[in-house]
């Protein structure tokens, strides 16, 4: 699944350039998906006193609605950017916002000052506002948000990688990297996405309900460790064997 971020400040065109890019993505055929970072405190997709609401403040978890034309998912708390992915299934994501992120990223602005602040390694492409009056930002091409939407796809195709696992970076650093830094490497061409060696899973594979779950080198090595201490002990255990371990509960 490749994922990037549309992101910049408020009112720069952010929404504009992210569902035309959505579009154009589904008409080469991609399957898309998207998600909007909404900063507001207030912010909630439930009327309170609803019936939906109601069971929300009940169960202090998670409540599904269904409807004639939707169904959604409630969860009462914020879920970080994997655990959203990990319920999705599709060729590209596009997410308006986090910009903290370590994602690919097209910025949009109104002038250089927002630029100034905003760009880094991990930006590919400048769109927005700042299009209306410029084609281009030091050495970042500028889109215009629709007439320009088709070569902003094409670059997209073109940088946009499979993402990264964005584990934290005191779990992993096995690279010599932060996930910030390996995009920008990616983007530049100093590195290539296999660089990242937290889903490589060299030495241990760990699938729960059938979906292969990234897990760190040192959480590896470590569980690594402790099945070995246990199997060894085992009668028909050979130095070298592989270990295949099912837990069902």
């Amino acid at each position: 699944m490749k994922v990037f971020s549309v992101a910049g400040y408020h009112h720069t065109g952010k929404t504009t350039v992210s569902v035309e890019l959505i579009k154009e993505l589904r008409k080469r055929g991609f399957k898309v998906t998207s998600i909007k970072d909404i900063h507001n405190e207030d912010f909630t997709m439930e009327k309170k006193g609803s019936n939906s609401w109601k069971h929300a403040q009940a169960s202090g978890d998670t409540v599904i609605a269904r409807g004639i034309s939707e169904t959604y998912q409630i969860w009462n708390r914020q879920l970080s950017l994997n655990e959203m992915l990990s319920h999705l299934k599709s060729d590209y994501v596009v997410v308006e916002g986090m910009r903290s992120v370590a994602l690919p990223r097209i910025i949009c602005a109104t002038d250089e000052e927002q630029l100034e602040e905003l760009v880094d390694g991990t930006v590919f492409a400048i769109s927005g506002k700042y299009s209306d009056e410029h084609d281009k930002y030091k050495n970042l091409k500028v889109f215009k948000s629709k007439d320009q939407i088709k070569e902003l796809t094409d670059l997209v195709i073109g940088k946009v990688f499979p993402v990264l696992p964005l584990p934290k970076f005191e779990c992993c650093g096995e690279c010599g990297m932060n996930c910030r830094e390996m995009v920008s490497g990616i983007l530049a061409g100093r590195n290539i996405r296999e660089d990242c060696k937290t889903d490589r899973n060299l030495d241990i594979k760990i699938k729960i309900a059938g979906k292969d779950i990234n897990i760190v080198p040192y959480v590896q090595n470590t569980l690594k460790d402790i099945i070995k201490a246990y199997v060894k002990n085992l009668k028909g255990y050979r130095k070298g064997d592989s270990i295949d371990i099912k837990i069902r509960e």
